[in-house]
Parts: structure tokens; sequence; C-alpha cells
């Protein structure tokens, strides 16, 4: 059956120009001038769960350019990843920055050392990666995007019917996409989501590669001599009570909350809601503003979050004024092809794209450009004000995003992830975002989640590997009837087997193939795939 999406004369919720492969050109990591190579379409509109399920196919957006790094043929492989945020505990080192920022603000202390050079996602070639972003714009009028009403889809369906083709082949199914146990604290696999039910098991890291995971944490002297001190005092008590001992539940409960207090480690919630002094010398305030020009906070705070952006870029990136003017800004980093959705069981601020602008003293010092999907909080950009550079703003927006992540789950118990983009091993200056740990690497090949702990011996000998050690395993997603992929050609709606049929000139079905083997099954019945 000819399908027609949303309601009469409405775009369709995802329409997509596949742009193809781009090979050779320059990459920002190794300065290799011809060794890239990815795979882009331009989304011209997209449903939140279609892009989760891109992004678990190791897809990534800049601005409405959404791509794929071709991981066996790039010279700098790019790993999607993404921290366990439930289970994430800051390390020495990010609880360091999260104290920087809270003596600045209650005291106006400055740190004299160096700030950590750590920017989520600030690096232009990883947001960027692709030229499709500002070269490959589409040029497609909204009129060709627009579905013809009901009366032609039928019309044109009872003309395949007479054709003799079986209800069965030419039938495409809406895709429900169910909402899968996806926290790693559920043992249950899902059928038929290899990326989403992964059992995490930490392996020892080599020495200098960081904590071990699988050990408890290390306890400080004094907190087991208060535990002692506890028992010793419990021990006199029973003593000077003549015989009339203390409950054994009360004893348990006694040791249990004394360490519970000295043996649990501080998480990012103690250091970033802590209340502040009366007398605090700055104010700091984070807003969730979503990206939209009909949302009055986004719409007047614009003209100051874009003079940011070009401030960040000219200085931390050298780039000319003509290279980050509000234009550049509009198409990188406010157009999104994701359409705000509010679900019963989302978050109340429902999911899309939206920019977290953090504003000191009345002013945008930094701005975090964030997708809320259903299963995760996916960092897109962040960029901020050098003259802040001393806060580690960087690292300080990643844990903040993690803590909303957090924060997110209690009202969308599904949303348990932090994606912070890729992960360039052979690029040292990438590998930070290993840090945030517990963290997961997606497999290039079967697109299943393997703890970073396990890949990291992999790519000291690789820069292209395989994670998924089970070789008889395959791409659960994989397109197994291209005759499904759902096609919009002269606005209407059918499967690539009738467009097939009445296609005239040269065969485009190489091109089809490519594009449905990179989307998989599951996003090629969902999205329209534009056929002019």
């Amino acid at each position: 059956m000819l399908q027609r999406a949303g309601r009469p004369g409405a775009m369709p919720a995802a329409v997509v120009e596949y742009k193809g492969w781009k090979e050779g050109y320059r990459c920002g990591y190794c300065a290799s001038e011809r060794g890239k190579v990815s795979a882009g379409m331009w989304a011209h509109s997209m449903t939140v769960q279609d892009y989760q399920d891109l992004i678990d196919r190791g897809w990534r957006r800049s601005g409405k350019c959404v791509y794929k790094p071709i991981m066996n043929q790039t010279c700098c492989p790019q790993y999607t990843i993404r921290c366990q945020a439930l289970r994430f505990q800051p390390s020495k080192s990010h609880k360091k920055v999260l104290k920087k920022m809270l003596k600045f603000i209650s005291k106006g202390d400055v740190s004299k050392a160096a700030s950590e050079d750590e920017p989520m996602d600030s690096h232009i070639e990883d947001a960027v990666a692709c030229d499709f972003a500002y070269k490959g714009e589409s040029h497609i009028s909204q009129s060709e995007l627009t579905p013809l009403s009901e009366d032609h889809t039928e019309r044109v369906e009872s003309e395949e019917k007479n054709t003799g083709e079986t209800k069965e082949e030419v039938n495409v199914q809406k895709v429900e996409s169910g909402c899968p146990q996806i926290c790693t604290d559920k043992d249950t696999p899902v059928p038929g989501e290899p990326s989403r039910s992964t059992k995490i098991v930490h392996a020892p890291p080599k020495p200098g590669k960081g904590a071990d995971l699988s050990k408890p944490p290390c306890r400080k002297a004094k907190d087991i001599r208060k535990e002692r001190k506890l028992q010793k005092l419990l021990q006199n008590q029973m003593c000077t009570l003549g015989g009339s001992q203390l409950q054994t539940d009360d004893q348990v409960f006694l040791l249990q909350n004394s360490k519970s207090k000295t043996n649990q480690p501080k998480t990012i919630e103690d250091f970033v809601f802590v209340s502040l002094p009366d007398d605090a010398q700055h104010k700091l305030e984070v807003r969730l503003v979503p990206v939209s020009f009909e949302d009055p906070q986004f719409k007047s705070s614009f003209n100051q979050s874009a003079a940011l952006f070009a401030k960040y870029q000219m200085a931390i990136h050298k780039d000319t004024p003509s290279d980050c003017g509000e234009n550049e800004f509009t198409r990188f980093l406010c157009d999104s092809p994701l359409e705000a959705e509010n679900a019963p069981n989302g978050p109340e601020c429902g999911y899309g794209s939206f920019h977290q602008q953090y504003w000191l003293d009345g002013k945008i010092i930094a701005v975090g450009v964030i997708d809320i999907l259903p299963y995760c909080v996916s960092s897109v950009y962040l960029y901020y004000d050098p003259d802040y550079s001393f806060l580690s703003l960087g690292v300080y927006s990643a844990l903040r995003e993690i803590a909303f992540t957090r924060q997110l789950h209690e009202k969308a118990p599904d949303l348990c992830f932090y994606y912070m983009g890729f992960y360039i091993h052979s690029c040292p200056k990438m590998r930070y975002k290993g840090q945030y740990r517990p963290s997961d690497l997606l497999c290039p090949e079967t697109y299943v989640w393997t703890p970073i702990e396990r890949c990291l011996p992999l790519l000291e000998h690789s820069k292209y590997c395989r994670f998924n050690q089970d070789m008889k395993a395959v791409d659960e997603g994989r397109i197994k009837d291209l005759g499904r992929v759902r096609v919009l050609h002269k606005r209407t709606i059918m499967p690539y087997s009738v467009y097939k049929k009445g296609r005239k000139g040269p065969s485009d079905e190489a091109s089809v193939q490519q594009y449905a083997s990179l989307v998989g099954q599951t996003c090629s019945e969902r999205m329209l795939l534009f056929r002019s």
C-alpha cells in the first residue's frame, strides 16, 4: 500500500537526500590532504527516533547534514562513543574543574594553574567532517517535498495493484520503534537491538590507562579510622548497658550508614547543586533553550550567542570573520532537521535540538549545543568565551551535560546515555573523551556497543578495528529487502520496488543500495528517500 506521511499537505516526518560518498578530501586530525572518506545526506526533516537509530549506526549531524565516516577506508576512523551517565563517577581531574568553578562563583578566585585543554566537541573538524554541510545544501523546493493528497496516493496504489504485484510485495508497514531496555544494570537481552543490549564486562586496564573499574574504589585512611571508632563506640555501649545489648539490626544500620557517608565518592550533583553563600561573587545560571526562532528566549539571545560563536571560532580555530558570520552560525548550529516532540513518558522539555546556555552575571559565556533523543543526550558542539578559558569550560559543560542526562532519566527512564560524538584513537589530542567512564565504543561492523577497556588494546595495534570478537556475528539491522525502501517521487510515497519499475533513464539501484546499507533496514523503511 502506498502511504502518505502526516496530514494532507504537510511535510512528511522524515525526508532525506542521499549525497553519496565523498572521497579524498583533507583531514583535520592527521593533516592528510586526501585521506578522508565519508558518506553524507541532507535531512530536510527527521524524527528524533530516526536520528537515534542513525547515530546507533555511526551517523552524526552537522546542521542538516548527516554524515557517516567510511570506517575501513578513511584515514582517521571515528568511533561513536557514549558514556553510561547513570554509572559515571567524576575523576580527580574532573573534580578539580568542578571545585575551580565553585571557588570562582563563591569567592571570585581565579586559578593560577593552566586550564585543561579538553573542549567537548569544539574541534571544528569533528563537527563538520564532511563538506556537505556547507557545499551540499539542497535546492529542492518545499512543494516538491510535500506529498499529494490521499486521492492521488490511492489512485497510484490502484494502478500498482493492476500490475499483478502481490499485496505483501508493495505493502510498506510503518515501523514502530519500541523502547528497548537499554540501561546497563539490566542483563536481559533485547532481540534485534544489538547496539543497546550488550552486557557490560569490565576488563582490568593496562598500567597508566586509568582506574580498574572491576575493583571497589579506594578508601581514605581517615574514613577507615572513623569506621573503627564507630565500632569501638558500639562495643562500649554494649558493655556499659550491662548486658542490654543493642539490637543487631541497629548495629548493622549504624555501620552501613557510616560506610555510605564516609566511603561513597562525591557525585557531579554534589558539586553542581551545592548551595552558595549569600555573598557569592558571581551568579551562574544554565538555561535550556529550544533551537527555534519561534521561541522568545532563543530569539532574544540569538545576537549575543552568534557573536560569542564568532569570537570563539576566530580565537580558537583561527577562522576569518566571513567564516563565522551569522549565516554560518545559523546553518551550522541553529538549523536542525529534528522535529520537536513531546511524549507522555518523555522529559518535560520534550525531545529535539537545544542550546544549553551558561549565563554568568547576565551574559552568555558558553553554549552547549545538544540533541535530546529517546535514549540519550547527544553533544553536538560547544563554543565559549575565550576570556574564561581558565574555567575549563569544555570539561565543565560535559560534566553538566552528564548531570543533565541523569536528571532527564528521572522522568524518562529509557534516557540514560550521554553521547560524546566520535572517539579518534589515532589522534592523541582527541582521546580525552575516553576519560569519561564507564563508556562504550560502537563496533563499526555489527553496531554492538563494547566497553572501551576492551577496545583500547585492539586500537593500539590497528586504527581500524572490529570490536565484536564473535566473528559469526553480523549486523542485525542490515538491509534485507531493497524493494521496501521508502521513496518520495513526484510528491508520492512508494516502495522502491514500485519506483524502480516506472523509472526512466539509467538505474539508480547502486546508489539506493549504498544508502540502505548504511542507514539499515529499519530507517530505510521509515524515512523517505527523495528521488527527482
